[in-house]
């Protein structure tokens, strides 16, 4: 014990020093990137161009806003003055209301790897629509959607559909408790991994583990925050603490690896799990069916228990997914239950296993096994990566673009590093200083990169399908490098 206590002394101390690096008060409700600041950018050529492209999405937004919270239905499309309205999309591109283009790199977020309206997608949901919209009663589409993801997905003996990937990993940890008789769960700082309450802290903000607004102390206590890549500190927390029913991550890294993990680390993480007993979750909302078609498991060789799944499962549409083992799926079992003289986990669901979601999961699948689409993603990640490094090098500006697989961040470089666009290495940055972003230069280069027709996400970054062609990379390289001049014209690079 006293071996342990000390590992896990050291671990807290490692935590300590974390924060205390990127000025987080471990006895506060810390926070990175959560609050807008004024931005005061009234003189602002960038600010007066979006807005002079964007009259439609303006008038739009003046009417949300006495609808929705910040005018808004997703956190992700704050942005101000106002974010763009799009009337429609097809392949790599959408269009606003003013009838502007926009290479798109939001990708419904992370769900369209086969881009807008793919032909063989949109077919199949038309013709599931002809069927209707809802049975409330079993279909055959359920089962070959459900064969469609067992074909692909290495661990998935069993799995239930859900309406969202937040409502997967809800029940992923269900699963995991009733499994073990255990109450933690062991997340790592930074990984998302839906909006439920057992999931808020440490994300964006609380890094100390405190609640966050809304949320019972109670159930954010029984959450164990580890500093992300640190192997050390799991191995101490699961030896000393036998309530851990479940560690889950995103096995790529948060944010689908702007805080990038090795593959060494997960297969020390599953031989650590597989030691104490404790079910090992993969996240694979994002990375499922496209890192490869069998996801993050598939391509790294590490096996989890339980797997959640969303966004490209349902082909652009609402709908997600519990995959894992038998053993651990029978909890929701009525038979089985009964035989084994427990309780059964409860689990109804308006939308689960939707027909319309179903018609475009499987599509969507099959054109994903059949195809090269996730590597032809990952190649124009990889492409469009480098060439935007190249961009920051040539123009002499003190960012960073990396990532793997079909993502790309942009390293706002909070600390002002000397920078190495030929060999940035994000393992070699603190973690801290990854997941900060400088809101206002974060925000100028949004409304630049608009301005010249790309959309990228606010973290900032995107996400690449298997559809964008070398003229949209050509296209997003100068829009870019526009967008840098921009900014460097008006003082802000």
């Amino acid at each position: 014990m006293a071996a342990h206590r000390q590992r896990i002394d050291q671990a807290i101390s490692r935590l300590d020093y974390n924060l205390q690096a990127a000025h987080i008060d471990p006895f506060a409700p810390a926070k990175i990137e959560i609050e807008m600041p004024e931005m005061a950018l009234t003189n602002s050529a960038i600010v007066a161009n979006y807005r002079q492209r964007t009259p439609k999405s303006a008038a739009l937004f003046d009417r949300a806003q006495s609808r929705f919270p910040s005018g808004i239905t997703h956190d992700s499309r704050y942005l101000d003055p106002y974010g763009i309205y799009v009337t429609h999309a097809r392949q790599a591109k959408k269009w606003d209301a003013d009838g502007n283009a926009y290479i798109d790199y939001f990708g419904g977020h992370g769900s369209l790897i086969l881009g807008h309206n793919h032909p063989d997608v949109t077919a199949a949901v038309h013709a599931a629509l002809d069927r209707g919209t809802h049975f409330g009663c079993n279909h055959e589409a359920e089962i070959q959607w459900a064969e469609a993801v067992q074909a692909l997905i290495p661990s998935a003996e069993r799995l239930r559909f859900t309406s969202s990937g937040t409502e997967a990993t809800l029940m992923c940890l269900r699963l995991a408790r009733a499994h073990t008789g255990r109450r933690k769960v062991l997340r790592f700082l930074t990984h998302f991994h839906g909006w439920h309450d057992q999931m808020t802290s440490g994300f964006m903000s609380h890094f100390d583990g405190t609640p966050t607004a809304g949320v019972l102390p109670g159930v954010a206590e029984n959450a164990v925050l580890i500093p992300p890549h640190d192997i050390d500190a799991v191995a101490a927390a699961l030896a000393a603490d036998r309530d851990i029913a479940a560690v889950i991550l995103e096995p790529t890294g948060a944010s689908f690896g702007r805080i990038p993990l090795t593959a060494e680390f997960l297969a020390n993480l599953r031989e650590l799990t597989a030691k104490h007993g404790v079910m090992l979750i993969f996240d694979e909302v994002i990375t499922g069916f496209r890192v490869s078609p069998g996801g993050a498991q598939e391509h790294y060789g590490v096996l989890p228990d339980l797997t959640s799944l969303a966004k490209i499962i349902a082909g652009g549409l609402p709908g997600g997914a519990v995959a894992g083992r038998k053993d651990l799926l029978d909890h929701l079992d009525f038979q089985v239950a009964a035989n084994q003289g427990r309780e059964k986990i409860a689990h109804p669901g308006t939308y689960n296993a939707n027909p319309i979601s179903a018609a475009a999961g499987i599509a969507a699948l099959q054109v994903i096994a059949t195809t090269d689409a996730c590597a032809r993603a990952n190649a124009s990640g990889a492409l469009l990566r480098q060439r935007l490094n190249n961009v920051c090098a040539e123009r002499a500006v003190p960012l960073a673009v990396y990532g793997s697989f079909s993502a790309f961040h942009i390293f706002t470089n909070p600390k002002r590093r000397e920078i190495r666009h030929d060999s940035f290495d994000p393992l070699q940055i603190p973690w801290q200083e990854l997941k900060e972003s400088e809101p206002r230069l974060v925000h100028l280069l949004r409304l630049a990169l608009l301005n010249n027709g790309v959309d990228i996400a606010g973290w900032p970054g995107g996400l690449v399908s298997s559809v964008h062609s070398a003229e949209d990379i050509d296209n997003t390289v100068e829009a870019f490098r526009a967008a840098l001049e921009s900014l460097q014209a008006e003082r802000e690079l």
